[in-house]
């Protein structure tokens, strides 16, 4: 059974950080790309940041480019978002993916093979 399971949200204020991980079980890790999305209600999904199975490559959406860095350990099947500068308009629940497909440096929301549960991040100002 895989399992992709979100940890590190919270609540912080304006400026501050927080770290994101995704750790996944009944998977290779490698074998996979791995990705970051987030939604808050009424909205659809959105894709924040990808990086490919190797992590050679790594792929932001504009609106957190410079401030967010997503890496993977492969060895320890984990994936990590690290948010720096955190906006209001950053609260969102984010969720974890893995997926075989990477199209353009971002992976499609029809490509998902396997989400994680989501995690909340809230960024009070």
């Amino acid at each position: 059974q895989v399992q992709l399971v979100e940890s590190g949200g919270g609540l912080v204020q304006v400026g501050g950080s927080l770290r994101l991980s995704c750790a996944a079980s009944g998977l290779t890790f490698s074998n996979y790309h791995m990705g970051w999305f987030r939604q808050v209600p009424g909205k659809e999904r959105e894709f924040v940041s990808a990086i490919n199975w190797s992590g050679t490559t790594t792929t932001y959406a504009d609106s957190v480019k410079g401030r967010f860095t997503i890496s993977s350990d492969n060895a320890k099947n984990t994936g990590y978002l690290q948010m720096n500068t955190l906006k209001p308009g950053d609260t969102a629940v984010y969720y974890c993916a893995a997926s075989r497909i990477l199209a353009g440096g971002t992976i499609p929301l029809h490509g998902i093979d396997y989400w994680g549960q989501g995690t909340q991040v809230t960024v009070s100002s």
